[in-house]
């Protein structure tokens, strides 16, 4: 495959985003303490690193050796469906016209069937509606 035919989302010149730049000299002393603040919080509280924090506690709790014996939120592991022998589904009741206001079916242009109700319908059927 050529690079000309691969997409967007691949790069030959790495993921990592470089050194950050800031507008002015204060917008970089702001981030400069901001930094340093949460530095200092995490060390208060004996965090090495928020990453390896949400990390570490991800692996301990795969590793818990704690397995369920069944799906907890199910109270059955298998509900059978009911077989009717009858197919995937009901073929319903054919249409069929039962009254005795329609004198029949036309045919207009090429198979384009039409109700017949009156009399002077059939004939303008059968003249293409010319006269």
């Amino acid at each position: 495959m050529t690079m000309h035919m691969v997409g967007p989302y691949l790069t030959t010149t790495g993921k990592r985003k470089g050194k950050q730049k800031h507008r002015n000299a204060a917008a970089a002393n702001k981030a400069r303490k901001n930094a340093e603040s949460w530095q200092a919080l995490l060390d208060k509280y004996e965090i090495k690193d928020a990453a390896t924090k949400v990390r570490s506690t991800a692996r301990v709790a795969t590793t818990s050796g704690y397995s369920p014996a069944h799906d907890p939120k199910r109270s059955t592991r298998h509900i059978p469906s009911l077989d009717t022998g009858q197919g995937l589904a009901a073929r319903p009741a054919d249409k069929v016209y039962t009254g005795d206001a329609m004198l029949g079916v036309s045919v207009l242009h090429k198979s384009n069937g039409i109700p017949v109700f009156r009399q002077e319908d059939a004939i303008d059927i059968s003249k293409m509606r010319r006269g």
